[in-house]
């Protein structure tokens, strides 16, 4: 592998996490009740899948298949879960 693609790479992990972090910091901050008003997982249950994933993006990375489901838990919080709980958005 040369210096390109290990930047690449590098690059490509660092967007992984920095997704997961985001939604964990999305899902820290919405009200507990809103979680369960829309009908969605509990507040900690999502924090808690949320920890695991940034958990796996730091140890395992991307390129793995657990690290690519990290990926996917933060998508589907990002695409499904927040724009539910949009409405109770007290920032």
């Amino acid at each position: 592998m040369n210096a390109v693609e290990g930047w690449f790479l590098t690059l490509l992990n660092l967007v992984v996490l920095g997704t997961c972090l985001y939604a964990l910091v999305d899902a820290v901050r919405r009200p507990a009740a809103a979680f369960v008003a829309h009908g969605k997982l509990t507040k900690p249950i999502w924090t808690g899948i949320l920890v695991g994933a940034i958990l796996v993006a730091l140890l395992l990375g991307f390129f793995s298949f657990i690290g690519a489901l990290a990926l996917v838990a933060a998508i589907v919080y990002l695409v499904d879960v927040k724009p539910a709980l949009s409405g109770t958005n007290n920032w």
